[in-house]
C-alpha cells in the first residue's frame, strides 16, 4: 500500500507506525544529508533499558531529539557527535537561563503554559492550520521547545515566538548509538499517547558519514544488525515513520564507501529493511540523495539493491536544501526507475533553496540565509509524494563550519536566522488532500 494514500491509514489503522530514517554527510557537498541529531546525556529508570543495553547515563550518539546536546557538554570520553571526545563537562559556566551555541536546554522545561506530558507546546506565532491537521508528533521537550522556554524566562517574547515557529511543529527524532530499544520505545509510547505517528531516522551504519562530521556508527556488521533488532524490539506494533540511514547509499554511489565495505552495506540496508518491514505498523524509506546530483543513475541500482522494492518509498532532500519543486522532480524521476516506489521529501530548511555562495563542497554545512520550509504535511502537490516532512531538525548544527558548533548540536542564533528568512521564502503551493485516504498517516477520526 503506498504512503501517499496510505497516510492516513498508517495512523487510521495503527496509531503507533514509526517513520525511521538514517544517514550521513556526502563528501562533495551536493548530497548534503549533512549532520545527525546529535547526543544527549540519556539516563534510564529502572526497568527502561533493555537486556544487552549499553548501561544508564552513557552519552547517546543520534540523541533522542534530532541535535539535542547535553546541558553543558558531555562527561569526558562521552561520546559525541562525529565520534569525538567533548572533553569536561562546562555545566554551571553560563549564567542561569543562558545557553551557549551546541548547548542544550535543560531537559523537562517548556514554555509556561504548555501542557503537561505528552501534548505538544502551544501553538507559536503564525502556526499553519494544516501541520496540526496531520498526523504526525510533535515532541514537547525539544531542543526548539526548551529554548522557548528559555527565552519566556529572559522576557524575550520576539524570540520565544519566533522559535515557537520549530517548536511547534513535528520534526524527526534520530536514533544512533546507545539504547535502541529503550529509546525508541520511549519515543513510540509517547506518540501513541498522543494519538499521533513519529518519525524517526535512524542514522549507525558502519563507517557512517566516511568518516566527516558525523563519523562514527556501529563497529561492524554484526553489531549493526543486532542495533537494528534492538530498535524493532523498541518499535513493536506502534505506528511508526522511518528514514534509513541518510546518505548511506549515496556513499555507495560516489565512491566514498571503502571497497571492501561496499558489499556488506548493501546487505545490512536490504537486512534493515526487511527487519523493519517485519514490523506491522511502520512505514520504511531508504535514505535517496537529493536534487543536486542532476541525475538519478546511480542511486536507482543503489536502491533496488539495497531492498527498496520491499520498504515503502525512499526520502529525499535529507538534511538539505533544494527546493520542494526541485525535489519532487527529482523524486518523480527517480520513482520511474525504481517501479514507481512513492517518496518523501525533507522540506525543514528548503524555504530559500540552496545556496549558491562559497566553496561548493560547503554550501551544504550551515549555509547562511536559508529559511523554514513547507511545515510537515500529507498534501502535498504531486501523489507519488507521501508527505513533507522535518527530517532535519532546524536549528541543528550541520557541523563546525561557517561559526557552527559540532554537528547536530542546538544552535539558537541559527534557528531565529532561519524563522526571519521564512519570512522572504516564498511558499511552496501544497496540493489538495486526495480522494483516497493515504497510507495509514491520518488521524483516525475520534
Amino acid at each position: 500500500m503506498h504512503i501517499r494514500r496510505g497516510a492516513a491509514a498508517l495512523l487510521g489503522a495503527t496509531l503507533g507506525t514509526a517513520l525511521l530514517l538514517t544517514g550521513c554527510s556526502s563528501a562533495d557537498g551536493t548530497s548534503g544529508a549533512g549532520t545527525y541529531g546529535g547526543p544527549e546525556t540519556w539516563t534510564s529508570t529502572a526497568g527502561e533499558a533493555a537486556a544487552g543495553e549499553t548501561s544508564a547515563g552513557a552519552s547517546v550518539p543520534g540523541g533522542a531529539h534530532p541535535g539535542a546536546s547535553v546541558p553543558g557538554g558531555v562527561p569526558p570520553g562521552a561520546s559525541v557527535p562525529g565520534g569525538t571526545d567533548a572533553g569536561p563537562s562546562t555545566a554551571g559556566e553560563a549564567p542561569p537561563g543562558v545557553t551557549r551555541p551546541g548547548e542544550a536546554l535543560p531537559r523537562g522545561t517548556r514554555p509556561e503554559g504548555a501542557p503537561p506530558g505528552d501534548a505538544p507546546p502551544e501553538p507559536g506565532v503564525g502556526r499553519d492550520p494544516v501541520a496540526t491537521a496531520d498526523p504526525f508528533w510533535v515532541d514537547p521537550d525539544s531542543p526548539a521547545a526548551r529554548q522557548v522556554a528559555v527565552y519566556e524566562r529572559q522576557g524575550e517574547g520576539a524570540r520565544a515566538a519566533a522559535v515557537r515557529e520549530i517548536a511547534g511543529r513535528p520534526a524527526a527524532v534520530w536514533l544512533g548509538g546507545e539504547y535502541p530499544q529503550a529509546r525508541a520505545r520511549r519515543v513510540t509510547e509517547a506518540a501513541a499517547r498522543a494519538g499521533r505517528v513519529p518519525l524517526l531516522v535512524l542514522y549507525d551504519i558502519p563507517h557512517r558519514d566516511c568518516g566527516q562530521y558525523s563519523r562514527g556508527g556501529a563497529a561492524d556488521g554484526a553489531a549493526y544488525r543486532a542495533w537494528i533488532a534492538a530498535v524493532a524490539r523498541g518499535i513493536g506494533d506502534r505506528p511508526a515513520l522511518v528514514v534509513v540511514e541518510p546518505d548511506a547509499l549515496l556513499h555507495l554511489v560516489d565512491g566514498c564507501t571503502p571497497a571492501d565495505l561496499r558489499e556488506e552495506r548493501y546487505a545490512l540496508l536490504a537486512g534493515a529493511v526487511t527487519t523493519l518491514k517485519s514490523l506491522e505498523n511502520t512505514k520504511v524509506y531508504l535514505d535517496a540523495g537529493n536534487a543536486g546530483r542532476g541525475r538519478t543513475d546511480g542511486i536507482d541500482r543503489a536502491l533496488l539493491r539495497a531492498g527498496v522494492a520491499r520498504a515503502d518509498g525512499f526520502a529525499v532532500n535529507v538534511s538539505n536544501f533544494y527546493s520542494t519543486g526541485d525535489s519532487l522532480a527529482y523524486g518523480r524521476a527517480l520513482s520511474a526507475k525504481v517501479g514507481g516506489k512513492h517518496f518523501v521529501v525533507d522540506t525543514s530548511r528548503n524555504g530559500n533553496g540552496p545556496y549558491r555562495e562559497g566553496d561548493p563542497g560547503e554550501r551544504w554545512c550551515n549555509p547562511p540565509g536559508r529559511s523554514l520550509g513547507t511545515p510537515p504535511t500529507t498534501r502535498t502537490a504531486d501523489p507519488l509524494a507521501d508527505a513533507y516532512l522535518w527530517v532535519k531538525g532546524p536549528g541543528e548544527s550541520d557541523g563546525e563550519c561557517k561559526g557552527g558548533p559540532k554537528a547536530g548540536a542546538w544552535w539558537p542564533e541559527y534557528a531565529l536566522g532561519l524563522t526571519r528568512g521564512m519570512r522572504k521564502a516564498p511558499r511552496f503551493r501544497e496540493g489538495p488532500l486526495p480522494s483516497v485516504r493515504r497510507q495509514g498517516l491520518e488521524p483516525r477520526t475520534r
